[in-house]
């Protein structure tokens, strides 16, 4: 009897304190949010440099046969200021021009509609090959030449 009281008291000290690390959830806005009284200020025919002035730098570009500005903006939600952000929504207005830098069209797509548009990477690629800390002690730490010497007795 004794133990099953203490193995519930375990389990609701255990369930207060991992409630408790969970906090409130943090929502981050990321990129530029168009709202239509500013879309409405560049409308289809209108020139390059009307969409500059009304919707500002886009986020991204596209050259490859006629030019598009790309404006994203993404919303993210993290359950703990430690955890990574995942993706709720996301927001692209494309705005396509013609031969002569006039707007030919205009697209919004959302997350339902594609892939993940990865504004901000905080993976940095590193060169070379990455080795474990196994491998560097079998290689002979961070001077596998000094150690060859020491073994040799070279040194």
């Amino acid at each position: 009897m004794k133990l099953l009281r203490n193995a519930a008291i375990a389990v609701t000290l255990s369930t207060t304190a991992l409630a408790g690390c969970q906090g409130p959830s943090e929502v981050l806005y990321q990129g530029y949010v168009v709202d239509q009284e500013t879309l409405a200020l560049a409308p289809v025919g209108s020139s390059r440099e009307q969409v500059l002035l009304s919707l500002g730098t886009p986020s991204s570009t596209a050259t490859f046969d006629n030019e598009v500005f790309y404006y994203i903006s993404q919303k993210r939600k993290r359950a703990a200021a430690f955890l990574k952000p995942k993706i709720v929504e996301q927001s692209v207005l494309a705005v396509y021009f013609d031969k002569d830098g006039n707007v030919e069209r205009l697209g919004h797509y959302t997350l339902q509609d594609g892939k993940v548009f990865d504004m901000i990477s905080r993976v940095t690629p590193t060169g070379g090959a990455e080795v474990t800390f196994l491998g560097q002690l079998l290689r002979g730490g961070a001077n596998p030449g000094g150690m060859i010497k020491n073994v040799l007795g070279t040194d």
